[in-house]
């Protein structure tokens, strides 16, 4: 995998890939063309990249017992909100309010990254990722991923690993 230069970074990075590189972590960037009218942000990265669903996570935003919080899941399943509650020791779990979440995080719905983030949220990854030498999130905006190993994913956003995916 491949970092991009500081040049790069300067003249088109976003918060998620400027943290990536600032860290030293190895990663690739892929960026598609976003079609406004797909159905689903994720499953439109995972077919333009030509990656299985499974290694492309999509980043969601949950008010866990009114405490925001991260949960980065497949593109292929759903968020499970009970896993999601009892993985941070909560009791309940929603979806949070999309404007909350874009104005918390600095991204626009569908490009909410779990890395960069303005405002450093809990953050539980699903426990599946460790099956994928490689993941893909969104890399800040619509359009572009970034890949990189789940172990580097979970440490930059201090992650706890718990089963919060369903398919």
């Amino acid at each position: 995998m491949a970092k991009k230069s500081k040049k790069q970074q300067q003249s088109g990075g976003t918060p998620a890939t400027v943290a990536l590189t600032a860290a030293g972590v190895p990663f690739t960037v892929h960026s598609y063309d976003h079609d406004p009218a797909h159905p689903s942000y994720g499953e439109e990265a995972a077919e333009a990249m030509g990656v299985s669903p499974d290694r492309v996570f999509k980043t969601l935003v949950a008010d866990v017992d009114g405490a925001l919080t991260v949960a980065v899941v497949p593109v292929a399943g759903q968020l499970d909100l009970k896993g999601l509650a009892a993985a941070v020791g909560g009791k309940r779990a929603a979806m949070a309010d999309p404007a909350l979440a874009e104005r918390t995080t600095g991204y626009v719905r569908g490009g909410i990254s779990p890395l960069g983030q303005r405002k450093r949220l809990r953050t539980v990854l699903d426990d599946s990722a460790g099956r994928h030498e490689t993941v893909c999130v969104s890399a800040g905006r619509r359009g572009l991923e970034v890949e990189l190993s789940p172990a580097d994913l979970a440490e930059l956003t201090s992650a706890v690993l718990a089963p919060i995916g369903r398919t």
